[in-house]
């Protein structure tokens, strides 16, 4: 008997098109018997976002499984990087659908908001999955109408977050890769000890030339060397172990002191990537608050002060999350701490070395710079 022929594999069955665009049910009906014409386009447009909700969930997965092992291979810090910027990319996508959202008008909302009465994008398991995994903790989170947020979600999804909650997160292990960054303490040298000296000299340098200006009045004379006091104790802060706390820092004085060490020298071959990284984080956190935003403008826009769809107080809350709600903001405070490269210290030859490509020949004999 013979064997029975494979179904062909096509573009329809591959997606499972079938039960995908089967999958919008709008429920209004308006005095035309018809669902309101805008209802397709809202179902459609959130439904988009739980998937691409789904792929950067995908995404930090692979980043995640990455950066929690003891020891980061070199050649998995491109994946790090390609599945970072492919979340960017993703998040970028997302503020633009807003733009479809708001081709509906209040009125055009209103044919239809009341069928869902209490559901609301808050409930979405995956974008609180994303928040958690990437590093928003319980307890600076924005309540919501007086409430935790996990008091509006069903039981089991509260299981899974609590889950999830006791794993690390993204930027825990972001803390702990930085602190095992090489370089920063090398035989010989110290990038901590250098920079602040670097800092200093810089410091006083501006003194002296405030100083030596014959053009510049009293008043102003005074202004100026009040700047420099306060950046001598912005300075400070960072540099006094004791005084750091005292910062609301959430990264470690190790993964700081690595973090600013990439961005200073992220020139050098070997911190290429990992600046990349940062960037990609900061992109990321960016972006997250740029959707809050637009989201909010939108709420405002579609409901002036009317509650929110869950019961939230819409507008007015979704603007508290957009300072409450950053994860990678320690990445954003290190630029306080840039100085001009000219004044950078000066890498040893043999902590540069390192920090190159070298090449060998088919003998083994290294080829010379």
């Amino acid at each position: 008997m013979p064997a029975k022929k494979k179904q062909d594999i096509t573009y329809k069955s591959y997606l499972g098109l079938e039960s995908l665009l089967q999958s919008q049910h709008p429920i209004s009906m308006t005095a035309a018997n018809a669902p309101a014409h805008d209802e397709m386009m809202f179902i459609v447009v959130h439904q988009t976002y739980e998937l691409w909700f789904k792929l950067v969930l995908f995404e930090i997965e692979r980043v995640q499984k990455i950066l929690g092992q003891k020891s980061v291979k070199d050649a998995d810090m491109r994946l790090v990087s390609a599945s970072l910027g492919r979340s960017v990319a993703i998040m970028r996508l997302l503020v633009g659908q807003l733009d479809i959202m708001e081709t509906m008008t209040p009125l055009d909302f209103l044919d239809f908001r009341h069928v869902f009465r209490s559901a609301s994008g808050f409930q979405s398991l995956q974008f609180r999955e994303l928040e958690m995994r990437l590093g928003l903790k319980k307890e600076t989170r924005a309540c919501y109408s007086g409430k935790s947020y996990d008091d509006f979600l069903p039981a089991e999804d509260r299981g899974h977050l609590q889950k999830l909650q006791k794993k690390p997160s993204l930027l825990e292990q972001l803390d702990s890769w930085l602190s095992r960054t090489p370089f920063v303490e090398m035989t010989g040298f110290s990038f901590w000890q250098a920079y602040r000296k670097a800092v200093g000299d810089m410091i006083a340098g501006d003194r002296k030339t405030i100083h030596a200006d014959k053009r510049m009045n009293a008043n102003a004379r005074d202004a100026e060397i009040n700047k420099l006091k306060g950046m001598e104790e912005q300075f400070d802060l960072l540099f006094d172990a004791g005084k750091a706390g005292e910062m609301p820092w959430r990264f470690s004085q190790k993964a700081l002191q690595a973090a600013l060490f990439i961005n200073l020298y992220r020139d050098q071959p070997a911190l290429q990537i990992p600046f990349r990284i940062l960037n990609d984080l900061m992109d990321l956190d960016e972006l997250l608050a740029l959707w809050r935003y637009r989201h909010a403008l939108m709420a405002q826009r579609m409901l002036g002060m009317k509650m929110g769809s869950g019961g939230s107080s819409g507008h007015d809350y979704l603007m508290q999350t957009i300072g409450k709600h950053r994860i990678f903001s320690d990445l954003f405070a290190l630029s306080t701490f840039f100085i001009p490269r000219s004044k950078l210290p000066q890498l040893p030859p043999h902590v540069e070395s390192r920090m190159g490509f070298k090449y060998w020949d088919d003998t083994g004999v290294k080829k010379p710079k």
